[in-house]
């Protein structure tokens, strides 16, 4: 029998669903009409957006998807605290049919068993003058002293006093809860490639991007992570008044109030003095062209596989030494330099491997080098252990992956990639034994399910991957199937929402935005579609859901040293064939008017200091602007130039005639 409160939520559901439904899917332009006030157009379009996600909300609830109507909810929630930072009165008002019915909703998708975040309703700002949309080629005074949308500030603080009186304290306050929380997995480790050892490892964050966007608690990852109950993992929970610490620290400008950014953060939270900087560590020489060991091709593999677990992505690294990087090797652990080029037996490197100095590596069980492995480490090492310096802050793991890349065939590739896939899916939870594969022209197509979805996947890849030629050259389409991606491309079918965030958390070490239902990776060897898709999806929708990624790894395969938002970008432009209602076009221009309001320069973009989703919307747009008419043949030269073998800003400077930071502060002063 089920519980009392169960059956009466189910009957207030049954009873106001027709109702609320309604609401919400009239309420998108009522707001206008209802309205006396003259709102500008961003204003306008701030308005769409909120209605069109409350709408979205209502629709979900209708269907019974409760959860989505929730992550609805919530994206309307966040677009509201954005509208609060332009403190105009007359959007406040015509937000509040809004508001109050996302107070409405909460309480209904409660009774569902969804957590909501607490909402209440803004206080109205005080008057002032109306925002007035300014002629073409003036500004509004206003802007000159405070952006209409600022989201690096934060609705509760004033400009003098950010974050209130006190603030808090970096290294009493915060270090102690990361080190506290996080400890086991990224302050004395590395999990997921995210160190927490630093605060300059913080501020770095993960290899997908930063996690902490200073005065924007919203964009910044770590606390998405923490609100959504993914981290910390192993039953460690972020105590409220913790968790209100981290964000207020964030709103105050994400500042480091100790002495050394580069300080321990176990040192920090232990409340002791902190070290003195550690002495700068010897620089990784050039190549010369003389050597007769290669670090990426020879010595990388070794310790890639001998290595790991204690000194590369380490839950806890042994004896203070990092060896993801060669950079990281350089500086050596708690025993001091572990290199010192010129002396290869002398290195504690090489002592260790043979047994000469404390305990022989590798640990752990594994079997010692053979005396040919350490011999080339150790003559690598007297021939000034080298690396080029695009390549010393490279993973050892893409360092290896790269090399083996260049001297391997297609057939070889392809072998290499199945083998892979096959481990992931174990990873990722699988048994591996109802494992199938069906192989198209371009594509191995995996998944623990019936051959005939496979096939229907594989179909529907090979069509959308036509859309590429929107993009590269058609000779590139044109080319030998199994080598367009260098070999065959994997996909990866995961038959439910849930099954494809897992495989993200255990395979990826990282957490998705939960409507993703499909992403793409590439590092020469690994290329593959990650998809949501099972037997009850329609063909159109798993084509929808391939396009975007298909295209951003076909663009991605035509030089390793292509960067995401490049990428990224361009499988978005390829795969908005669709039409779409000025409704949906106005909200994507207000989404997007937010993200260039949050980014001041071209550098803070490919630095990553920008929250990903947005980091997405404008590398989009930018993309956008490349097939322009005045800008395609430039394009079409950038493409060509890659294809030539030409390292990816080396390519974009001749095709585009400008470095792509330029080209990106041009095209912000010109969006602004």
């Amino acid at each position: 029998m089920k519980p009392v409160f169960t059956m009466i939520s189910r009957a207030l559901w049954v009873g106001s669903v027709f109702l609320w439904g309604l609401f919400f899917c009239l309420g998108g332009d009522s707001v206008f009409a209802q309205s006396p006030v003259r709102l500008d157009t961003r204003s306008k379009r701030i308005v769409m957006a909120v209605n069109e996600s409350v709408k979205a909300a209502g629709q979900n609830y209708q269907a019974g998807n409760f959860d989505q109507a929730g992550v609805a909810l919530d994206k309307a929630v966040k677009q509201i605290e954005i509208a609060g930072k332009a403190e105009s009165p007359e959007l406040h008002d015509a937000l509040v049919p809004a508001m109050k019915r996302i107070v409405n909703a909460r309480a209904m998708l409660e009774l569902e068993g969804v957590l909501m975040a607490p909402f209440t309703l803004p206080p109205r700002p005080e008057s002032k003058p109306a925002m007035q949309e300014m002629p073409a080629g003036k500004t509004s005074p206003a802007s000159d002293t405070k952006p209409i949308f600022d989201v690096n500030s934060d609705p509760g603080s004033t400009p003098g006093n950010p974050g209130g009186a006190a603030g808090i304290s970096f290294v009493s306050q915060v270090a102690p809860i990361l080190a506290g929380k996080c400890g086991n997995c990224h302050t004395t480790g590395s999990k997921g490639g995210f160190s927490l050892a630093t605060f300059q490892a913080l501020m770095k964050g993960p290899p997908e991007g930063v996690v902490i966007f200073a005065g924007d608690t919203v964009g910044s990852r770590l606390i998405e992570t923490i609100e959504s109950g993914d981290m910390p993992r192993g039953g460690g929970k972020v105590a409220p008044a913790e968790l209100a610490v981290l964000k207020q620290w964030i709103n105050e400008g994400a500042k480091f109030d100790g002495k050394d950014p580069a300080a321990k953060l176990t040192s920090l939270a232990a409340g002791g003095e902190e070290p003195a900087p550690a002495p700068k560590p010897m620089e990784i020489a050039k190549p010369t062209g003389k050597e007769t060991v290669s670090f990426a091709s020879d010595i990388a593999p070794i310790l890639v596989k001998n290595c790991s677990g204690c000194h590369l992505n380490a839950m806890r690294v042994r004896g203070g030494l990092q060896m993801n990087t060669l950079a990281q090797m350089f500086r050596g652990g708690d025993s001091g330099a572990a290199v010192e080029p010129g002396k290869g037996e002398a290195s504690l490197l090489v002592r260790k491997l043979r047994g000469l100095e404390g305990d022989r590596m590798p640990a752990g069980g594994k079997p010692p080098l053979s005396e040919q492995q350490i011999k080339m480490i150790s003559t690598w090492v007297d021939e000034g252990a080298t690396l080029p310096k695009t390549e010393q802050e490279m993973p050892l793991g893409v360092l290896a992956k790269k090399a083996w890349l260049a001297s391997a065939s297609i057939p070889e590739v392809t072998q290499r990639r199945a083998e892979i896939t096959q481990q992931q899916f174990r990873l990722a939870g699988g048994s591996g034994n109802g494992l199938n594969h069906f192989d198209s022209e371009h594509f191995s197509v995996w998944g623990e399910a019936q051959p005939k979805l496979l096939e229907a996947v594989a179909v529907q890849a090979e069509s959308v991957l036509q859309q590429a030629a929107m993009v590269l050259p058609s000779s590139d389409l044109a080319s030998q199937p199994e080598g367009f991606f260098g070999g065959l491309a994997s996909i990866y079918v995961l038959p439910r929402r849930y099954d494809y965030s897992e495989f993200a958390k255990m395979v990826e070490g990282r957490s998705v935005p939960t409507d993703w239902q499909s992403h793409w990776k590439y590092n020469g060897i690994e290329a593959y579609v990650a998809v949501v898709a099972s037997d009850r999806d329609e063909d159109a929708v798993i084509a929808e859901r391939l396009a975007a990624p298909v295209v951003s790894l076909a663009v991605a395969s035509r030089s390793i040293t292509v960067p995401r938002w490049f990428a990224n970008g361009l499988g978005q432009v390829a795969s908005s064939k669709k039409k779409i209602d000025r409704s949906e076009r106005e909200r994507i221009q207000a989404e997007l008017i937010t993200a260039v309001g949050s980014l001041k320069s071209g550098k803070e973009f490919f630095a990553g200091r920008i929250a990903p989703e947005r980091a997405d919307l404008i590398g989009a747009a930018v993309c956008q602007s490349f097939l322009t008419r005045e800008k395609r043949r430039g394009f079409d030269a950038v493409m060509r130039q890659l294809k030539g073998g030409k390292p990816f800003d080396g390519a974009f400077l001749v095709g585009m005639g400008v470095t792509p930071e330029a080209y990106l502060d041009a095209w912000l002063g010109w969006v602004k």
